[in-house]
């Protein structure tokens, strides 16, 4: 086994880049990447958490639901990193880095009813989609419409999964009151 360890490149550093992005630009590119990369992680883990717990009546539809939702963000966040690279950055990894970076906070290992749960998931998609929406327009100012364009892709995603934690949450129109 080889002990021989190489730094190729030191994590919050930006290096030239073959999509030729100017490394100012580059720089504020992959600090506002890495912050939605960081939230995207962390409400992975979140929505993963809520799917591990859901009970109650529509806990099958829930679990599908928080599943599905759990794949989407991870694809993105993956999708995020290979851009950061791209660039020249070096992509947020671990939950250390994905907690300072991120605009939502980690939720905790404490267990919640299915209602303060997606209660929860819908606080955290409402900033994320706040956080991607400003970095389209930033990305898009610098110059960088491939970056944009991927923010676009997630930010559809994003809102359509919030409107069905809102469908979740909302008071069935068929019970009387």
């Amino acid at each position: 086994m080889s002990r021989q360890r190489q730094v190729r490149q030191q994590a919050g550093t930006v290096a030239d880049n073959a999509v030729r992005l100017d490394a100012g630009k580059a720089e504020q590119v992959v600090e506002a990447v890495n912050a939605d990369l960081a939230a995207t992680t962390v409400l992975a883990h979140q929505l993963r958490k809520h799917r591990w717990h859901v009970a109650g009546a529509q806990s099958r539809q829930l679990g599908e639901f928080l599943g599905e939702a759990t794949v989407t963000v991870r694809h993105h966040a993956d999708a995020l990193a290979r851009r950061i690279v791209a660039v020249g950055g070096v992509p947020v990894s671990g939950p250390a880095a994905a907690q300072r970076h991120s605009p939502i906070p980690f939720e905790g290992e404490d267990v919640y009813d299915a209602r303060t749960s997606l209660e929860s998931d819908l606080d955290a998609y409402g900033e994320l989609i706040e956080s991607v929406s400003s970095h389209v327009e930033l990305v898009e100012s610098l110059g960088d419409h491939a970056t944009g364009h991927l923010l676009r892709e997630l930010l559809v995603d994003l809102e359509s999964d919030a409107h069905a934690i809102q469908s979740f949450l909302a008071h069935d129109s068929l019970t009387l009151w």
